[in-house]
């Protein structure tokens, strides 16, 4: 690419960071989008609660915002893996694994944020087919179903109310004593929400789809889905190169307007909200591109 000075600057070609850009192309905004591929929902077979595009897959929601954002000439892409990045006088400096060096005056980080999968065999492959982070996502699709609860505490507590309303039968897999006071435990034994403490050794399935949940103790239990609550961390570490503030979740802090605590840098995306979401990434990538714009306007004028 010959061109290595921008306006903006968007790591990350997913659905915040595609948003981002087409309101960012639509105001004529010389941008490059920076994108290596590789989206956390890759595995998962369909995307939910988007309206337009209620069942579709993620790869073919990202090839119609890849296409529909590629008609706007101001909008570059770049394919590749942002590794490092910078202040500079004029705003930005952008490092590539490829050695590639881009400059931009702002900043948007639409990185996402990196799953950590728990020692279960069996785990990585279910997750986001049948194990599943989300009720909003993929409750509807497996209402009515025997479901698990990989989770312990306040967040297992959570999610079984609001999976209730999905199914009547739930199991909370707590791997290990169960951590509820005496008013959580009392809700839990009223809407006949079973508590197992054994900790889980792996999952049997088939194509993704679980079967079993074993035990360590060697006993097992068969389920049709589970919810899992598991930890995770920033995708790219840039963010935290460049300054930018982290909340006690570990997302990046940003207001309403998605800016970070680093004047010039934006974040939009699941690095940045509890709530994870096709629907949710693409409206907050849309508000990081309409004020990102009126920042460089007034600039400007």
């Amino acid at each position: 690419m010959d061109n290595k000075e921008f306006e903006v600057i968007i790591i990350g070609g997913s659905y915040a960071g595609l948003s981002t850009a087409m309101t960012l192309g639509r105001s004529l905004r010389k941008t490059l989008v920076i994108d290596a591929g590789k989206p956390c929902n890759r595995q998962t077979p369909h995307s939910h609660n988007f309206l337009t595009q209620d069942g579709s897959t993620p790869k073919e929601i990202s090839e119609i915002a890849k296409n529909q954002v590629t008609k706007y000439d101001s909008i570059k892409f770049y394919d590749g893996l942002a590794v490092s990045g910078e202040k500079s006088n004029e705003g930005f400096k952008i490092a590539t694994s490829k050695g590639d060096m881009f400059t931009a005056k702002k900043l948007v980080l639409a990185t996402g944020i990196k799953d950590l999968m728990p020692d279960i065999k069996g785990f990585s492959e279910c997750w986001g087919i049948s194990v599943v982070h989300c009720p909003y996502c993929h409750g509807y699709e497996i209402r009515n179903n025997k479901t698990a609860i990989i989770a312990n505490g306040e967040r297992a507590f959570h999610l079984a109310s609001l999976v209730n309303n999905l199914t009547q039968e739930i199991t909370i897999l707590t791997s290990g004593t169960k951590d509820f006071d005496e008013n959580q435990l009392k809700k839990l034994k009223q809407h006949d929400i079973k508590i197992i403490e054994k900790e889980i050794s792996a999952i049997e399935y088939q194509n993704g789809q679980l079967e079993k949940i074993v035990f360590k103790d060697g006993s097992s239990e068969n389920f049709d889905c589970a919810y899992a609550s598991i930890p995770f961390e920033q995708n790219s570490n840039i963010p935290k190169e460049l300054g930018c503030e982290l909340t006690e979740n570990g997302h990046i802090k940003v207001n309403f307007m998605q800016k970070t605590t680093e004047e010039g840098i934006f974040a939009c995306g699941d690095n940045s909200t509890m709530m994870r979401s096709v629907a949710i990434a693409v409206s907050s990538g849309n508000i990081s591109g309409a004020v990102i714009n009126n920042e460089l306007t007034q600039e400007s004028f």
